[in-house]
């Protein structure tokens, strides 16, 4: 017997991280006749800022351009961490009354969409019994992010299982592990391990970071100057937006500067590098990435704290290859050993697009790869669904924020227009390629299951601010991409069907 549906209402969205809480923010604002309900896998909303709690955990993104575009960020920490994050975006959920549109422990698994009631059917594992649930919507947002959020990315190390210490995957963290007195070595160069390097030493008898390759890493202040004059001198909200729009436009130029210069805009940052390290330091082993800048992620360390205890000799630094684990250690493949009582395997992510949720669209099961993203946030083929998916040369929620509001201008158009559905649809002959122009290890690892991006707009996913903001919030809705329908069948609830009101 089929479950039958536990709730109807407009717009379903998954995922009550800061995408997921945008987005119901910007619903209420913009297309305020829309009931929605947040269905949210965890016990508390936040996502990352909830999930993540290993030491030191903070944004990689200044919080200018992090932040919501309709609430301004005044705790004055440029790159905040996770706690100050999920509190900001908690505190936005509460003071919208977003709160009450929540259900946790809900945690979708399967999405139907069927062309003839023009709805999507949603089931859900609910509650700690894991019990089935049924819900269905006219149109579904996913906001749960791009990666998996049970475990991440773990290299099977020769040996692991002969380490006698501690292995903790930082997406795994125990917030009541002691780590007082350890040697610690965190393998990886990303954002994670240059993060947990600063947050662990001291506290450590030592830290090492043991990277393949070096990544890029720049020093910025942990307050903004300026920022704090502006608000000093103008209403938090106009100090907010000139400060936003100050740092997208440092943003852009420096990734443009990057693209167009990366040799110049290296040198520039192995300067700054050798500044804080001193002369003799080994900067061009340990800090000259094989790549441009830009075609990863940089490396932020606010105040130049990572710097700092490589400079007291509280960490260490080492550019090699893991050989095998041993009982105490890890042995590299140039002899060198390398003791812990705890390594921390900092090696990335496993993306996964909508959560790992199973999509069925009219009987047929999604596929990926076989489809086009429409302006970086629909899918060809795909019925009254977006994707909350940000800019990887920028601030995540500079995007998310577009998405909304082209959600909301689509929304209200399909009701004054009569409309029940629509579908991005591509030209047969459209070209397509890589969805992620990207060389980060977790996107290449990722790219044969994602989407692809075509090779003109509106399927090409561009990664500006700027021209994004144009054709997203004041492009036509018609575009000729885009094919619009009504219901062909019956759009009442099936027999035995409870539908309740969620607005």
């Amino acid at each position: 017997m089929t479950t039958p549906v536990e709730t109807h209402t407009d717009v379903l969205i998954v995922g009550a991280g800061i995408s997921g809480v945008g987005a119901a923010h910007h619903l209420q604002q913009r297309s305020p006749g829309k009931g929605y309900q947040i269905l949210e896998a965890r016990e508390d909303l936040g996502g990352t800022w909830d999930l993540f709690r290993y030491p030191g955990i903070r944004s990689d993104s200044d919080m200018y351009t992090f932040g919501f575009n309709f609430r301004p960020w005044t705790d004055g920490k440029v790159f905040a961490d996770g706690p100050s994050i999920k509190r900001y975006v908690t505190d936005t959920a509460r003071e919208a009354g977003i709160l009450e549109h929540i259900r946790f422990q809900t945690r979708v698994v399967r999405a139907d969409w069927d062309s003839a009631s023009a709805r999507w059917i949603l089931e859900a594992e609910v509650g700690e019994r894991r019990e089935r649930k049924r819900f269905s919507a006219n149109f579904l947002i996913l906001c749960s992010g791009y990666y998996r959020y049970d475990h991440g990315y773990m290299p099977d190390f020769p040996g692991m299982a002969d380490f006698e210490g501690d292995i903790i995957h930082p997406q795994l963290w125990d917030e009541d592990y002691d780590y007082t007195g350890k040697k610690i070595v965190v393998i990886g160069s990303g954002a994670t391990a240059v993060t947990l390097v600063p947050a662990m030493a001291g506290r450590a008898s030592h830290v090492t970071m043991l990277q393949r390759s070096p990544t890029y890493i720049a020093s910025r202040p942990s307050r903004d100057a300026i920022a704090d004059w502006l608000r000093k001198v103008l209403p938090a909200r106009a100090a907010y937006l000139l400060t936003r729009v100050k740092q997208i436009g440092l943003g852009m130029f420096f990734f443009n500067l990057s693209r167009r210069h990366p040799d110049y805009v290296k040198k520039g940052v192995l300067k700054e590098i050798r500044n804080q390290l001193g002369e003799d330091f080994d900067v061009e082993t340990h800090f000259s990435p094989s790549y441009n800048p830009w075609d990863q992620r940089f490396c932020l360390a606010p105040d130049g704290d990572f710097f700092e205890v490589l400079k007291s000799g509280e960490a260490s630094i080492e550019t090699d290859h893991v050989e095998r684990f041993d009982a105490t250690g890890i042995q590299l493949k140039s002899g060198k050993h390398l003791e812990a009582d705890l390594i921390i395997p900092a090696t990335g992510l496993e993306m996964l697009i909508g959560g790992g949720i199973e999509i069925v669209i009219d009987g047929e099961r999604f596929n990926a790869p076989a489809h086009v993203t429409y302006r970086g946030m629909m899918l060809s083929g795909v019925p009254n669904c977006a994707l909350a998916f940000g800019y990887t040369n920028a601030s995540w929620t500079l995007k998310i924020d577009l998405t909304h509001e082209r959600i909301c201008r689509l929304l209200n158009h399909m009701d004054a227009k009569g409309y029940d559905y629509c579908v991005p649809e591509p030209p047969a002959d459209l070209e397509t390629r890589d969805l992620l122009d990207f060389s980060s290890g977790y996107v290449q690892r990722a790219l044969a299951t994602l989407p692809r991006q075509g090779t003109k707009a509106p399927w090409k996913t561009y990664q500006n601010y700027i021209m994004d903001m144009m054709t997203i919030r004041f492009g036509p809705i018609e575009d000729g991409h885009m094919r619009f329908a009504k219901a062909s069948g019956q759009t009442q609830p099936a027999s035995g069907e409870l539908l309740e009101s969620a607005r």
